[in-house]
């Protein structure tokens, strides 16, 4: 447990965690929005087009060396 000494002191450290909260809560926005990014439906798209680019072109690769 912290003593203090004044009320400046209270203070100074009300402000500095109030700071560290409004930090906190616009990381966690941050985060919200680079969700719901990543949950759209084109994202989906993208992704699924690009593992079955890889899968084609190994499956093309295969055919080639049979």
């Amino acid at each position: 447990m912290k003593i203090y000494n004044s009320f400046e002191e209270i203070e100074l450290e009300l402000r500095q965690l109030e700071l560290e909260k409004n930090i906190t809560l616009e990381e966690l926005k941050m985060i919200k929005h680079d969700l719901k990014e990543d949950l759209q439906p084109i994202q989906w798209l993208q992704t699924g087009a690009k593992y079955a680019g890889k899968f084609g072109m190994l499956y093309f690769i295969k055919k080639i060396f049979k």
